[in-house]
């Protein structure tokens, strides 16, 4: 059982390029996958791995920041290792906006604890916003929320600005990072009832009961569990080899559905060549399976057994 903690704080960081070469030798020795990124603004970082080394990790991460606690964290578990690999990465920006955050900047708190969420949003005068992308807002949302529909979160200020200043607006997004950078922005337009929800998504799941949430669907996560349900358990939903975008159980009964080649959302898009390589590799993979070891684009991978899959062909 691999544990999965998502975290992010907003505090001015230096030496980006040397912290960078410590995380990576932390994340390396204790077998640590997943994805750091860091800019002068904070850290965003989602990583797996077993329980005891990935306490060992966020330990040594918040003594190298000098963190006392993060600004918002989810844990949860998998059955497998979520991640091909471990990545830390420098940005201009945590999350690409073009507006840096500072904790000093907000002026208030503005975060909803996720059993007071559905009183905000029951209000028939709330406008419930969910930040994230469309792909991620067909796997499901909460009711009545509105999806701005921008692929690029750079894009998300124009939808923004022409939002009603009068209205309450129930901000969410997955973990609630999104969500810190579009209220700031609100709140410097001037926007006085802006809320969030606190650790996002994966808070609500986490700690509301199915019978009492107001949430619909799954919830689409950044690593190969691919969708989460209540509790945080694995959902349903899979990838599409084809686009990379999340498909249903129900997506699988459609006649453009092929494992590993396409779906209805890119069957049109792809070429011959395009879906024969894809099938290629699907071969690679089902023979993978034959002798009892994992391909690189299944959820694990053991690099000792590579030969004999090249060989099988």
């Amino acid at each position: 059982m691999f544990n999965v903690f998502g975290f992010y704080k907003f505090k001015q960081l230096k030496s980006l390029k040397e912290n960078k070469s410590l995380l990576q030798n932390y994340l390396f020795k204790k077998n640590i996958r997943g994805t750091i990124i860091l800019a002068t603004e904070g850290i965003n970082a989602t990583i797996s791995g077993k329980p005891l080394d990935l306490k060992n990790i966020i330990n040594k991460i918040k003594k190298l920041f000098n963190f006392e606690k993060f600004d918002s964290e989810n844990l949860s578990k998998s059955k497998f290792q979520p991640f091909h690999r471990s990545k830390v990465k420098i940005k201009k920006e945590v999350v690409p906006m073009g507006l840096h955050l500072f904790s000093k900047n907000k002026k208030k708190n503005n975060h909803i604890e996720p059993y007071n969420w559905n009183n905000l949003i029951k209000n028939k005068n709330t406008f419930i916003l969910d930040s994230r992308k469309p792909f991620e807002y067909k796997v499901g949302t909460f009711k009545r929320s509105v999806n701005p529909d921008v692929d690029n979160f750079k894009e998300f200020p124009k939808y923004l600005n022409k939002l009603n200043k009068k209205k309450p607006i129930a901000m969410f997004c997955t973990g609630g990072i999104r969500c810190e950078k579009a209220s700031l922005f609100l709140e410097k337009k001037g926007f006085k009832n802006v809320y969030q929800l606190k650790g996002g998504i994966l808070n609500y799941l986490k700690k509301v009961k199915k019978k009492e949430s107001l949430w619909k669907g799954e919830c689409f996560v950044f690593d190969n569990r691919i969708s989460v349900k209540h509790g945080l358990v694995k959902g349903t939903y899979s990838m599409c080899s084809g686009c990379r975008k999340p498909i249903s159980p129900k997506d699988k009964k459609s006649k453009e559905y092929e494992e590993g080649v396409s779906c209805a959302n890119c069957y049109d898009n792809l070429t011959k060549v395009q879906k024969e390589r894809f099938r290629m590799r699907q071969k690679q993979i089902n023979l993978a399976k034959k002798i009892g070891t994992k391909h690189i684009f299944q959820k694990e991978f053991n690099w000792g057994k590579i030969v004999k899959i090249i060989e099988l062909n």
